[in-house]
């Protein structure tokens, strides 16, 4: 990782200094040709100082004209990754929003191509909900910004017949790894919890505190699409834990409703009619790493620039005195 964050200084460093200097002499004076020669003279065994790299890194520069946005959103990224951001992408707010969320989720290569191609970045939206009207501004900013559509649990493993306890289940397995799909300040308290309403019993799927809301969260998982029922069956339980749970301090619980799909339209007109803190949102359980035919060529073609621009690697870093 050291290693890869060094690369990606220099590359930067090397790209600012060619717009440097066509800034001062010219685009027409051919700065990157006699640039490569010098290089290659001064470093004959590099050879990531051809031509093709100097204006990868020109343009790597061009792209990212902040070094500190270089060290905090691309740095920790492996070049391969950051080659992605910068021949699929070409406004910077998007480019940012890819590396933080390769950081935070863990994706491959190809899933990062994948989620480009598909416009992830327009389809990721906070959950249906009705949190900014029955709960303070300031709670319901901080409970929007936590609620995700769609989550994506990679981590499952699911075939067709799973149900909804199986899929719990895996959940369970891997609860720190849900708890950060949640987002900060969230401990994980019972599964299937035993509710006794005068002798009837009921069994919320997943319950959690957030220690910043200072709420329960109950979640409600559906491998069907969402449903008008489920919304009452979740606010009967968060009404009991209310009751049941509830410490001196504690805030009203949050629902979220988790589904395979959901009308979008239906859900909100639906939570109009509620009183409680609810969000609908999708779930997914993996991030495809197929790749369609031609970002794959591309692909193949980034694979070629990496080789070349680890070349560049300990050239810079000799000290040059």
């Amino acid at each position: 990782m050291e290693v890869n964050q060094k690369l990606i200084r220099t590359n930067w460093s090397t790209g600012r200094d060619i717009l440097d200097r066509q800034s001062e002499q010219g685009w027409g004076n051919k700065v990157i040709d006699r640039l490569s020669c010098d290089f290659r003279e001064r470093y004959p065994d590099a050879k990531g100082y051809s031509p093709r790299n100097l204006k990868y890194m020109r343009c790597f520069a061009e792209a990212w004209p902040s070094a500190a946005m270089v060290q905090q959103a691309v740095a920790p990224l492996p070049m391969g990754h950051e080659l992605v951001l910068l021949e699929k992408l070409n406004e910077e707010p998007t480019r940012i929003w890819y590396a933080e969320t390769v950081l935070a989720e863990g994706w491959s290569r190809n899933q990062l191509a994948c989620q480009i191609e598909t416009r992830l970045h327009e389809r990721s939206r906070q959950a249906t909900s009705n949190f900014n009207t029955v709960l303070p501004s300031s709670t319901s900013a901080i409970v929007q910004d936590v609620t995700k559509d769609p989550y994506v649990f990679d981590f499952l493993e699911l075939a067709e017949s799973n149900n909804e306890r199986e899929i719990e289940g895996q959940l369970l397995q891997h609860v720190e790894r849900f708890l950060l799909k949640l987002g900060r300040g969230f401990a994980f308290v019972a599964r299937q919890l035993r509710l006794d309403m005068a002798g009837d019993e009921f069994f919320p799927d997943l319950v959690f505190y957030g220690f910043v809301l200072l709420r329960f969260v109950m979640v409600e998982l559906k491998v069907e699409k969402f449903e008008l029922d489920h919304l009452g069956q979740l606010g009967i339980y968060m009404s009991f834990v209310d009751d049941l749970l509830d410490q001196p301090g504690d805030e009203s619980t949050i629902g979220l409703l988790l589904s395979k799909t959901k009308n979008s339209v239906v859900a909100e007109y639906a939570l109009r009619g509620f009183s409680s803190p609810i969000g609908v949102t999708e779930w997914a359980a993996e991030i495809t790493d197929s790749l369609p035919e031609d970002v794959s060529r591309s692909l193949q073609s980034i694979d070629e620039l990496e080789a070349e621009l680890a070349g560049t690697d300990n050239v810079k870093g000799d000290g040059s005195t």
